[in-house]
């Protein structure tokens, strides 16, 4: 079938069958040797061509069973000269425009490279969708379900067909390995924003077409195969009845849709396996890019850097710059004062030259051992467990006056503020604490405060009191006299085995 591919005189071969797919396309089915001449400089053919190797190529076509000849009877000759250039009529057979699309399709596949769409999947959903709702509607039209039925395998296709050539070019981009670190960059970026941009929400729309696959499934496919049939409209013929083989195509074609969305076998669908590629290969073209910078760059080792240094000692123009030279590979020492900083390095600019910077004293001990100073043997550690005692025993003496002077202040009811008379410096401190929490607070409906220490154990209620114009509350200590508004005070210590009138208290009431 494609034996006019090759030899010397494939390119006429080539232009003669594209006279005829071209003459297909403008719905002209025979050609004469003089349309077929003409329309070959229309495809581009302007070498010298004779009757003799037309009528020899047209004869090597027809021998092929690419090309059939009939003689035209409907034409009027004048001559026999014209009869014998006009009566011969050329035609394309199946096995010819079989070849001749197979070339173009070889032809397409060469200079396209496919895509990762994701319009054709929303397409392809949509189509779905389309199918779900004529097949709803008992009264929707044959030839619509068939125009979607071809929409959709049209999309299908087109969704096959790119992904693989897609996969093809992004493997051979993978092994690629004479290309340029830039070009490579370039293409490597491009490619991995590509594959993202493919990969967001993907599986979002996969599911959309696999729910409308198994929704087109519920109403059963079959009986929209034969409704598109019918829409179809084949055109009758001689054998075969063409309906048998038509169906299974589009069995064939169902089973396809499937296989990439919603498998019968319940197999991952192959569009989770697009998924995994596309982030395998994200992850492979970065791996690409590390290995090939790595190739890129010079392996160096003692080796390589003792024969530069011994060409740059070759090319030293004196005895000055050999010293010079010896002095900077071999004769310095290590810079272990490099990290030592200044007093206040405020004072000095990072940009100054360490030329004209303050010097920095460096320790004498840094070159020979490393060390800034002299370290000695780590002092005994002092016995603390006295003063750990001693400092218990002051804490369990202040909690003890912490209890006695809650004690005193717990009171069994509601008691006015004056009624506490002179107290103890400690217990006045303890009660202008209980004061202070519960002014802090605000007040509530009926007009009482209320608040707790900070530790939780005492609670303290202040109301107001009865007759604020009456005389104030006086509390008396050692150390001088409070004059404040006569408050109703009531303390309560939390866990306490009862309640203590501070009035029975010969130490509060004086």
């Amino acid at each position: 079938m494609f034996r006019f591919t090759m030899g010397d005189r494939a390119p006429l071969y080539s232009a003669i069958l594209q006279t005829f797919g071209d003459a297909n396309e403008r719905l002209v089915t025979a050609l004469g040797l003089d349309d077929v001449r003409e329309q070959l400089r229309g495809v581009g053919w302007f070498g010298a061509l004779t009757d003799d190797d037309l009528t020899g190529a047209l004869k090597a076509l027809r021998e092929w069973e690419l090309l059939d000849v009939i003689q035209n009877h409907a034409e009027n000759y004048r001559t026999a000269e014209e009869y014998e250039r006009r009566n011969l009529q050329y035609s394309l057979t199946r096995r010819g425009e079989a070849a001749f699309a197979g070339v173009q399709h070889a032809l397409s596949v060469l200079v396209s490279t496919g895509a990762l769409q994701t319009a054709v999947l929303d397409a392809i959903a949509d189509r779905l969708e389309e199918l779900d709702r004529l097949a709803q509607d008992a009264a929707s039209g044959d030839r619509r379900i068939f125009a979607t039925l071809q929409e959709l395998e049209g999309h299908l296709d087109a969704l096959r067909g790119n992904t693989k050539q897609f996969n093809g070019e992004l493997q051979r981009l993978l092994r690629t390995d004479g290309a340029e670190l830039s070009t490579f960059h370039e293409v490597k970026g491009a490619t991995v924003a590509y594959l993202q941009e493919f990969l967001t929400n993907l599986d979002q729309r996969a599911h959309s077409v696999s729910a409308a696959v198994a929704r087109v499934e519920e109403h059963g496919p079959r009986t929209l195969w034969e409704r598109a049939l019918r829409g179809a409209e084949l055109p009758p013929a001689g054998g075969d009845d063409p309906a048998a083989a038509w169906l299974a195509r589009r069995q064939a074609r169902w089973d396809g849709l499937r296989a990439w969305f919603l498998p019968v076998d319940g197999s991952p669908p192959r569009v989770e396996q697009l998924h995994h590629v596309a982030r395998r290969a994200i992850v492979t073209l970065l791996q690409v890019l590390d290995r090939i910078t790595e190739s890129r760059r010079r392996s160096t080792g003692a080796v390589q850097d003792f024969r530069e240094l011994a060409r740059w000692f070759a090319a030293a123009p004196g005895e000055d710059g050999l010293h010079r030279l010896w002095a900077t590979a071999f004769g310095l020492g290590p810079s272990r004062h490099a990290h030592l900083a200044h007093a206040d390095p405020e004072l000095v600019s990072a940009t100054e030259s360490w030329r004209d910077a303050p010097p920095v004293e460096v320790s004498a001990l840094l070159r020979t051992s490393g060390r800034t100073e002299r370290f000695t043997r780590t002092g005994r550690v002092r016995d603390v467990a006295a003063l750990k005692a001693e400092r218990a025993e002051r804490a369990r003496a202040e909690r003890a006056e912490l209890e006695a002077a809650w004690s005193l202040l717990r009171t069994e009811s509601p008691v006015r503020l004056s009624r506490f008379g002179a107290l103890d410096h400690e217990v006045f401190e303890r009660l202008l604490d209980l004061l202070g929490r519960a002014l802090a607070v605000r007040p509530d409906a009926t007009g009482a405060r209320r608040s707790v220490t900070g530790d939780g154990r005492v609670e303290v209620v202040l109301r107001p009191p009865a007759d604020p114009q009456g005389a104030p509350a006086v509390l008396r200590t050692a150390r001088g006299a409070l004059s404040c508004p006569d408050y109703v005070i009531e303390v309560h210590t939390v866990g306490a085995s009862g309640a203590f009138d501070v009035m029975d208290r010969e130490v509060v009431a004086g």
